[in-house]
């Protein structure tokens, strides 16, 4: 196998249909510890049953990061290698995979090995992935695939829109303050993943209505200008369509796709939360 696309559960896609020939993806997954259960994120993970467990279970929830070794695993039987986490402020994810790179090159220090630290999740690591395939069927070498994917990040974003935030506050991730006031009064929290890969609060929307509005008001405010849009959903589908029918009324020929969110995302989204990853010009 000439190249492998490595990515942990951050990202949504657990496998990708039709790639190149030559070209393989492997999804490592992060686990979940609610109280004493533990959820493996891979495809064999019932994610209703696993949040059906979180909102009945009033023990703490986390999650871990893979090990160096998984990585490694997974990084085996290909030329060159780019591997993708989730940003490295929300998870030690990123420092296993970069270990794995180094023990990779002692092993065989003639493979290509790049890790990028997406500084973000769901919805824009689903985007970069999708580039990723784009530009090594394109025939790139692995230094181009690298500078491309590189230049390509720095014009993508992710937006969320949350209803519940009980988990990212429990986790450190959001300020109890925050917290509260989502919880009231009906209001949507509306944020973004900032340049340091931390989650940052743009807008507080009330309804579901409100939130649409004020999503696309800020991906116009940040630059988008019709390019890719991926929406990665927790048990949401409306909100998936009633965003797109809002971004293609200005930018007809946009191409929006809706999935369904990993393990790890609907656990920090909770349920009905979206993460929005899109191109900016």
């Amino acid at each position: 196998m000439k190249w492998k696309i490595v990515v942990d559960s951050g990202c949504d896609f657990k496998t990708v249909e039709n790639l190149p020939e030559g070209v393989s993806f492997q999804n490592v997954p992060l686990t979940i510890q609610i109280g004493s259960e533990i959820f493996v994120d891979d495809e064999g993970l019932n994610i209703d049953q696993m949040m059906e467990t979180l909102y009945a279970t009033k023990s703490s929830a986390g999650s871990s990061c893979p090990s160096p070794d998984a990585f490694l695993q997974a990084y085996q039987g290909a030329e060159n290698v780019i591997a993708m986490t989730i940003t490295g402020s929300l998870s030690g994810s990123q420092n296993s995979a970069q270990l794995a790179k180094n023990l990779l090159l002692e092993e065989n220090p003639v493979v290509n090995v790049h890790v990028i630290d997406s500084l973000s999740a769901g919805g824009e690591m689903d985007l970069i992935v999708l580039e990723l395939i784009r530009l090594i069927e394109a025939g790139l070498s692995f230094e181009e695939v690298v500078k491309a994917i590189t230049d390509y990040q720095s014009k993508t974003k992710l937006l969320f829109i949350l209803s519940k935030v009980d988990n990212l506050v429990k986790n450190g991730r959001l300020s109890k303050l925050v917290g509260k006031v989502v919880g009231l009064l009906n209001i949507r929290m509306v944020g973004e993943a900032s340049s340091e890969g931390k989650l940052e609060l743009l807008q507080k929307a009330r309804g579901h209505k409100k939130s649409v509005i004020i999503a696309v008001e800020e991906l116009l405010k940040a630059g988008y200008k019709g390019g890719r849009v991926v929406i990665a959903h927790a048990n949401n589908i409306k909100i998936c369509q009633q965003l797109a029918e809002k971004i293609q009324e200005k930018f007809p020929e946009a191409k929006v796709t809706f999935l369904a969110t990993s393990g790890l995302c609907s656990f920090y989204a909770e349920e009905g939360g979206v993460l929005l990853g899109y191109e900016i010009s």
